[in-house]
């Protein structure tokens, strides 16, 4: 499946650990450094020897989920992406590892130096998400070396100590990717996934008689029957090889007895299951769940959800939070961003509305009630109801040119009686010096208020003079004063504009409502209080997008508003509005400190005694450590920090704890300091704010005397006092008194309530600065900040203020606690409130619980179960004491498809984590049939396997053991939603296993040929999707290797990958012709990148989305019009077949096209028999498509030998069943699905027409002539059933009930054969409506029986079908003998009223049909001799008849 690239797989570790911490991945670099020189006994001892040092970095939790991330090779994709990335630079020859600075490469450092000096000249190269920098500077003028190396090497172990080192110093910027320069070709089994043996219906027998040979090697060593190891016993003795096989059989048939139930026997099916489990011991009792769930007929992303439950799991434990409470803290609300975006209370004064919907006149006709929400209407029609649901504020300085085109636009929205509400904040000058007459901002704010006051609102915006101001001219007082005199001549223009103006109310607050707004730069405009952005803004694109949020907010009031309710008081109590919008603090990107003490982390190491004196000096807990290590500095800081406290009372529990974090002996480090502290004192705040220095030099006592009197302070005064002396000690006038001589001590006797001047003075003169060279490290390696840089810290989240200038406000510190109360802190002070902690402990575990629970990632909210009477329905497994552990919760059937896969996940679990398991028997009563038809295995390992010889094992396997003999069984498997696996190796027929007539052990191979990428694309203009829109998947030196096609619902489409780093490009031609890419979501494009650029990196399902538009000269060209077929089309079919398809030359034949599925060895008989009698019957050249997904190992092997000596083309073309689309469990239904569901998708547009013509059918004529058939205007034709045979009348289910009545004089069509103009199918989006109306039928089992066939005949109103002539499909079972002379094909179709088995009905109706099997018989035979002699390759070389495969 994916290469074992090292024997140590320390790749996997590493990626493991970067997940939970870059720093740490850097460090286990450096732990294992030439590993692989180390020769060790054994490659299980090399194992242990890298979790040992991987386990240096991990809880020992983390440990077990390494183990099982390595079990499920789950790092495997992001390696091997890696890899592939590698191969596109190319490696050079001859490398272990080699360097690319900006596009060139060097194999050792001296190359590597030459191409640093001249990098700046060429292109810096593309970083994603998933590369590994190292910490330092990262400047973005710095030139990027990107290492491809195999860690652990001697090689990589030279370069890395080159770019370390030059990284550190703020030289380059360093990038590794995982690089091995000789692989190894070791395929490595995969887990995760579930096999199924469905039980299948042998109603009409479709098994191929042909007996397959197998070498008498396919012995299982462990295949055991009731504890007899039969493979072993048939080695230890081959002359009882009969009687062992008798024995076998005969225990399998006594244990496994398949005699069908009566009605009375399956009611209580599933209470008799759960009965039983209940009632054995506890600790057998969920392999008892497991073995009846997967065998009950005889009797995918989970490492990710625990990874990250780990972190918060091992956080509380670490933090004392044990075990019920821990519950507690899991089940608190938290949400540390909103998805919408933060608002702000657009209720303010200074917004002058230039409308009202609920009250002004004009709107007097609309409908007032909420009830209108709900009403149907078209789509993108706006509702116009009485209520003010959308609201627009525009901030604008009315002299800024942009200013002059928004207002026109609002006054258009206006006129045309949009339901927007309208405001306007004018941001003018404040200066009461400056009136009307020396400021045109002025001006127009006194005309507005006059024409307010005197007329109405609506009016002063109608008489907005922006339309006698140009674009490109800005606006000027001379305007204003025009204006005025020709509207309103009577008006006195003193009174109005000049110094003594009556109608200058309220100006100030405009600005000072944007100014404390913190919104950016003007023109700003908010809707419903969220800000537009600068792009939004635009004023071409700004109508579209107020009309675009309208129809938004719509869906969220229709979910969310009551009658009753004022619909802005409701908008302005959201949880997204706050008082200001500062982005440092609301942006989702946020960086927090790590208090939970895990491994490798600075909190992790407790202080060395033996290295530590402990110092009074600062606090009995302060420790000041000689060689000054991270964790130690981090453990006295945080257990040394003393607050500044607003409130007198000894017992205060505060919400929120500040650090701020500046060089306060600088004005700016003050000024942080000071506002912090202003804000503190507030009535309405919860917080604590405490100090850290970040001294921008040496810390000496002569530099640091401020600071030293801020913590003397704190350590011998009251709160009060110690908070009063630092206001005053922080106030600019004090500090140049103290430059200038005045004494400390004097400024005690300023503050009131008197100090302790003996204590301070003590402490201040006895301080070393010591503790200051802690704080200054703990600045720098934890924090990450350079010297002299301010930051806050808000309960463990940082702000690092980029500059000198940026200012942090009082208003900032407002609304930081604000958010910081509201995502979880006073929910978690309430908790931790119960718990009887002293004060000082209980606010330091506020803020590290916090810390820990916002920085994790947010999921769905979790339930809390509760189970009454769960003495006889409930399973319970404690969990170990005095350990971390997981709360599981489940609810299960135990005879369903969820109980196959829930059983076997518990019981792996239970062996890597430790878990409380509660497991409720959810019973279904009085079933009427087989709840489960099929044996299920699902294959999951706790950790990697080894041999007992220590060698590693290849992987787990899914071993079906004790299956009855006879049912007759189809194996499907059952794999995540991201992955496209194939049979490669079996010589069994998979879809028809009877294993009464097999000998030994049926093995079967798949592999997971590629990962899924999926998306969505819709062109920005319609907001329609681009139906048959072309993608193209490749790599920059191969730039076309997959492509797809979009379809109209949901604008989906599909590309078939390996992990690695691809760029998505619309396809050279019509595709490209007509549209570019416009934006596009989920992909790991830089912002500076051109191509959109897709990394693959994970088994996780990978979907983006895409927004597309058509050039501006293209706009009235259709993409599905006449001329399709433009260059390059016809290269499409790779995407499907993965193979080169037809040259140049054919492009210009004709070709016919012909489709069809086939599933096992018999139907695969009949397809080859079907293909040879097409081929016979025709001068035409042809070219097969086959469904890929379920053809077996030996078709496709010969495939490409037959195409060879019979001279056709063909290729196998691939889809995987989109998940939004109703999913089929029957494998039977899921091939007639493909028939039908995906037929604009599967071919390449270049097709006109393709013809589907079953496997089990036997041409007798030219089928040229069926392509050639006039469909009037149909985008299909079919057959019509025959009507001739008159004894099968009552199996004519169509000529009664629903069918009768729907199709009325219309005719019910066969699926067997049917010709598609795709064209016409495409035009009309046939695919899109029949996937439609799929959707909606298949929720109800018992509809659309005959999937393929029932659906375009209920579909054939909308769709219209053309009747084929009769003589088109003969089947015996409906056709009488007479018509069967002008038969022009055969179909095999089964008869309900005789079940004749289908090779007996060939040979009887079809006497042909024997003399073309021999033929097929002998070709195979003698295929299978040349490949065996060695004569043949298995590949033939001629490209133009073969599709690679």
């Amino acid at each position: 499946m994916y290469l074992l690239f090292c024997k140590s797989c320390q790749f996997f570790h590493s990626e493991f650990i970067r997940e939970d911490d870059e720093e740490k991945f850097w460090k286990f670099v450096d732990t294992i450094q030439m590993f692989t020189s180390l020769s060790l006994e054994s490659v299980r001892s090399y194992y242990n020897l890298i979790i040992k040092k991987a386990g240096q970095f991990l809880t020992d939790l983390q440990v077990n989920l390494l183990k099982l991330s390595l079990s499920l090779r789950a790092y495997s994709p992001a390696v091997h992406a890696f890899q592939q990335i590698a191969r596109d630079e190319p490696p050079p020859d001859g490398c272990a590892a080699f360097v690319v600075v900006h596009g060139q490469n060097a194999c050792s450092t001296k190359d590597m130096k030459k191409l640093l000096k001249t990098a700046a000249g060429r292109p810096r190269p593309y970083l994603y998400k998933s590369d590994h920098q190292y910490p330092g500077v990262n400047g973005t003028d710095l030139p990027v070396a990107v290492l491809y190396a195999e860690i652990g090497t001697k090689e990589f172990n030279t370069f890395h100590k080159v770019l370390s080192e030059r990284a550190q110093d703020g030289k380059l910027i360093y990038v590794l990717r995982h690089f091995v320069s000789e692989q190894k070709n070791e395929k490595m089994l995969l887990s995760g996934y579930g096999v199924e043996l469905a039980i299948k219906s042998t109603e009409y027998k479709a098994v191929d008689d042909t007996q397959v040979k197998v070498t008498t090697d396919n012995v299982d060593e462990n295949d055991e029957v009731q504890g007899f190891l039969f493979g072993k016993l048939k080695k230890s003795h081959p002359e009882l090889q009969e009687e062992l096989g008798e024995l076998r059989k005969h225990l399998l048939e006594s244990t496994n007895d398949m005699t069908p139930l009566k009605v009375w026997e399956l009611q209580d099916l599933s209470f008799q299951a759960a009965s039983r489990i209940m009632t054995v011991s506890k600790f057998d009792s969920l392999k008892l769940m497991q073995d009846l769930s997967q065998n009950f007929p005889s009797r995918a992303s989970i490492l990710d959800i625990l990874r990250t439950e780990a972190k918060i799991l091992q956080g509380l434990h670490n933090l004392g939070i044990r075990g019920s409470s821990i519950s507690k803290f899991l089940h608190l609300p938290s949400s540390t961003t909103l998805e919408d975006g933060y608002a702000l209370d657009i209720r303010h004064t200074s917004i002058m509305w230039v409308n009202d919907i609920e009250k002004d006149s004009m709107y007097r006709h609309w409908p007032s009630s909420l009830q209108e929400l709900l009403r149907a209407t078209f789509p993108g029609v706006i509702r116009q109801i009485r209520r003010n649901f959308y609201n627009l504020v525009l901030f604008l300085d009315p002299v800024q040119e942009e200013s002059i085109e928004l207002v026109k636009l609002a006054e258009l929205f206006y006129k045309h009686n949009i339901p927007l509400r309208i405001g306007f904040v004018l941001v003018v000058s404040a200066d009461d010096k400056v009136d009307g007459y020396l400021d045109a901002g002025v001006a127009l704010f006194r005309l507005l208020n006059y024409i307010s006051e005197e007329y109405d609102e609506a009016q002063a915006f109608t008489s907005m003079i922006f339309n006698r101001v140009e674009v490109g001219e800005t606006l000027s007082v001379d305007t204003v004063t025009a204006y005025l005199k020709k509207k309103f001549p009577k008006a006195n223009a003193a009174r109005i504009l000049g110094v003594d103006s009556s109608y200058d109310d309220n100006r100030k607050a405009g600005r000072g409502f944007y100014r404390k707004s913190g919104l950016g730069a003007l023109p700003i405009g908010l809707f419903n209080g969220v800000p537009l952005s600068s792009e939004e803004m635009d004023p071409e694109e700004l109508e579209t997008v107020l009309l675009q949020k309208i129809m938004e907010t719509t869906n969220f009031f229709q979910r969310a508003i009551t009658e009753s309710v004022d619909v802005v008081d409701f908008l302005m109590e959201q949880a997204n509005v706050v008082p200001r919008i500062n982005p440092l603090i609301l942006s989702s990107e946020r960086r927090y400190l790590d208090f939970t003490s895990s491994p490798g982390s600075p909190l992790m190491t407790p202080p060395d005694p033996n290295q530590c004196q402990y110092q009074s000096v600062i606090s009995p807990y302060h420790c000041h450590c000689n060689n000054h290590t991270i964790s130690a500095i981090s453990i006295t800081i945080i257990s040394s920090c003393h607050y500044h406290q607003y409130s007198l009372l000894q017992y205060v529990l505060y919400g929120g704890t500040v650090w701020i974090v500046a060089d306060i002996e600088q004005p700016p480090g003050r000024q942080l300091l000071r506002n912090a502290l202003k804000h503190m004192k507030s009535s309405s705040s919860s917080c604590r704010v405490g100090v850290i220095n970040n001294p921008s030099g040496k810390p000496t006592e002569d530099n640091s005397s401020l600071y030293r009197a801020i913590w003397a302070s704190l350590l011998t005064q009251s709160s009060k006092n110690s908070l009063d002396f630092t206001l005053k000690l922080l106030k600019e006038e004090n500090v140049e008194l103290l430059k200038h001589g005045t004494k400390i001590k004097h400024l005690l006797k300023q503050v009131s309530g008197g100090m302790d001047h003996d204590a301070f003075e003590k402490k201040f003169n006895t301080m070393e600065v010591d503790f200051l060279h802690s704080q200054q490290k703990y600045c720098k390696d934890v924090l990450k900040l350079k010297a002299g840089q301010r930051a806050v810290v808000s309960n463990g989240r940082i702000l690092s203020l980029l500059d000198e200038e940026e200012e942090f406000s009082v208003e900032d510190f407002h609304l930081l606690e604000k958010i910081t109360l509201r995502t979880s802190a006073e929910k978690i002070k309430s908790k931790i409130k119960q718990m009887n902690l002293n004060a000082e402990k209980a606010n330091d575990l506020i803020m590290k619980v916090d810390a820990l629970l916002t920085s994790s990632p947010k999921g769905e909210a979790r339930k809390d179960v509760k189970l009454l009477k769960d003495k006889h329905s409930v399973l319970q497994l404690a969990q170990r004491e005095d350990e971390v552990f997981y709360d599981v919760v489940a609810i299960v059937d135990p005879l369903t498809r969820d109980a196959q896969k829930l059983a076997p996940l518990l019981v792996v679990l239970g062996q890597v984590v430790n878990m409380k398991v509660q497991v409720f028997m959810n019973c279904r009563a009085k079933l009427s049939e087989m709840p489960l038809k099929s044996f299920y295995q699902y294959v999951l390992e706790p950790d990697v396997s080894f041999f007992g010889n220590n060698s590693l094992s290849p992987g787990p396997v899914a071993r079906f053991t004790e299956i009855p003999e006879s049912p007759l069984l189809t194996l499907n498997m059952i794999t995540p939603e991201s992955w496209m696996v194939e049979a490669v190796s079996s010589p069994y027929d998979l879809d028809n296993i009877h294993l009464q007539e097999i000998s030994g052990v049926v093995n079967a191979e798949y592999e997971l040929e590629y990962l899924l990428l999926e998306g969505h694309c819709f062109d920005l203009s319609t907001g329609q999707p681009p139906r048959g829109l072309q993608f193209t998947l490749g790599m920059r030196q191969e730039p076309l290797m997959h492509d797809t096609i979009v379809m109209a619902n949901l604008g989906y489409f599909q590309l078939k990958a390996n992990p690695g780093a691809w760029i998505l490009r619309l396809r050279e031609g019509r595709s490209e012709d007509l549209y570019q890419i416009q934006a596009h979501d989920g992909t790991d494009s830089p912002l500076d990148a051109g191509d959109v650029i897709v990394v693959l990196n994970s088994f996780h399902s990978k979907i983006i989305k895409v927004r597309v538009q058509k050039k501006p000269d293209k706009l009235n060209e259709d993409l599905l019009s006449e001329g399709t077929e433009s260059k390059g089309l016809w290269d499409s079919i790779t995407s499907f077949a993965g193979g080169p398809s037809v040259d140049e030359d054919d492009k210009k034949k004709d070709v016919l096209n012909i489709f069809s599925v086939a599933s096992g060895h018999l139907y695969e008989r009949f397809l080859r028999i079907m293909m040879l009698s097409v081929l016979q019957h025709t001068k035409t050249p042809v070219k097969f498509w086959f469904l890929k997904n379920y053809l077996s190992p030996s078709f496709k092997d010969t495939i490409s030998h037959m195409a060879k000596a019979y001279g056709f083309q063909y290729e196998l073309v691939q889809y995987k069943w989109p998940r939004w689309l109703h999913q089929q469990s029957e494998k039977q239904r899921i091939i007639w699905g493909y028939k039908i569901l995906f037929l604009d998708v599967l071919f390449p547009l270049a097709v006109d027409k393709i013809i589907f013509v079953d496997a089990d059918q036997i041409v007798r004529a030219d089928i040229k002539e069926l392509r050639d058939l006039d469909l009037e205007g149909a985008p299909y034709g079919y057959t019509p059933f025959c009507d001739s045979r008159k004894e099968m009348e009552g199996y004519r289910f169509w000529k009664t009930g629903y069918w009768a009545s729907h199709l009325g004089q219309r005719k019910y069509h066969i699926s067997a054969l049917y010709v598609v103009d795709l064209k016409k199918f495409r035009k009309i989006a046939a695919g899109d409506r029949l996937r439609g109306q799929y959707q909606a039928l298949s929720q109800d089992p018992n509809s659309l029986s005959n999937l393929d066939q029932d659906l375009p005949n209920n579909m054939i109103h909308q769709v219209a079908i053309k009747s084929l002539p009769q003589e088109w499909l003969w089947c015996e079972t409906w056709c009488d003998d007479r018509s069967k002379a002008a038969a022009k094909t055969i179909d095999l179709c089964n008869n309900p009223k005789t079940k004749e088995p289908k090779l007996s009905a060939a040979v009887r109706i079809v006497p042909e049909w024997s003399k073309y099997d021999n033929e097929i018989k002998q070709f195979l035979k003698q295929v299978k001799e040349k490949i065996t002699e060695g004569r043949l390759s298995s590949s033939p070389s001629s490209p133009q008849h073969t599709g690679k495969t």
